[in-house]
């Protein structure tokens, strides 16, 4: 196969066919009509010797030089487009795009309240969404470019992806104020005597925490189970139960703060995106921003409701 005798606009058209396995659906992303789509298919099967794509009642299906072929031309399209927009200096005050980035809702509690207030300040354009991706599919989404970014714990090992640290910080006991231990000296047994907040998006398994006592012959007493960590601290404000989470979150809350009577590994996220995208200008100026604001925050917030335990 000679290049000069392809045309690369239809690598275009095998991307969207490929991330909507539909001809119709590709044909709206394109802005195109289904036909141009389906005589484009045509000429690529006739280019790769292969159907590429095999028609069931669900969706079309990629074959296995269909996926094979599908990161290569991905990255291909991504450098392009980097290329072309390489001339171009980003404006923040002017910009208009929209930025998508993976992360679950404790990153959203820490970085977007104060991401969304510098974004109306300085980009009142920019749009972004936060979704969370499910940890094997964020090195795909970042090279298809679905996605921008992703806040992640630092275990993705993907050649194609770059990352760096972005949050780092020890977890804590998070009570009431007017809890009866509130003003004790947290001490093992007391942390045991408790009742606990678990926060989990699975069903059922043991987390972190309690694979740490568990491995000192240790159980805490886990009277509540919940998805989310923006739901747990609203719980721990109204009940007697405690909640042990990351020291940056407790001090979002009028709460006593105690130090943990164990050793518990930290709470470490990192910021990954595409190889493609390293010189992106806008990319590289998310990027910048989300960890300025991480120091930032982390600067601006006192340990003074911290209680050391003895």
């Amino acid at each position: 196969m000679r290049l000069n005798k392809v045309d690369l606009n239809l690598f275009i058209v095998f991307d969207a066919i490929y991330t909507e396995r539909n001809l119709t659906r590709a044909a709206q992303v394109l802005c195109i009509t289904q036909p141009a789509v389906s005589n484009a298919l045509a000429r690529l099967r006739k280019t790769f010797n292969n159907p590429l794509f095999v028609r069931t009642p669900q969706a079309m299906v990629p074959t296995p030089v269909a996926d094979n072929i599908i990161v290569h031309v991905r990255e291909a399209l991504r450098l392009l487009n980097t290329s072309v927009q390489e001339g171009d200096q980003f404006q923040p005050a002017t910009a208009q795009k929209a930025f998508r980035v993976s992360m679950n809702d404790l990153p959203e509690a820490l970085i977007l309240p104060s991401l969304q207030q510098q974004l109306q300040q300085v980009a009142p354009n920019i749009q972004l969404a936060s979704y969370y991706s499910n940890r094997q599919e964020v090195p795909q989404e970042l090279t298809a470019g679905t996605l921008d970014l992703a806040i992640e714990a630092p275990i993705i090992n993907d050649s194609q992806l770059y990352h760096r640290p972005l949050i780092k910080d020890r977890y804590v006991c998070m009570l009431r104020r007017r809890h009866p231990c509130a003003n004790d000296p947290l001490t093992i047994e007391r942390y045991l005597g408790l009742g606990h907040i678990h926060i989990s998006s699975r069903k059922k398994g043991r987390g972190h925490t309690d694979l740490a006592l568990n491995a000192m012959g240790m159980t805490r007493n886990i009277q509540l189970r919940v998805q989310h960590y923006m739901v747990a601290p609203l719980v721990a404000m109204r009940t007697d139960l405690a909640l042990t989470v990351p020291l940056r979150l407790a001090q979002q809350y009028d709460a006593k703060i105690l130090e943990l009577p164990f050793e518990l590994e930290q709470l470490e996220l990192h910021l990954y995106w595409h190889k493609s995208a390293d010189q992106d200008q806008a990319n590289q100026w998310l990027r910048e921003n989300l960890s300025r604001i991480v120091t930032a925050d982390l600067d601006a917030k006192p340990s003074a409701n911290l209680q050391w335990t003895p």
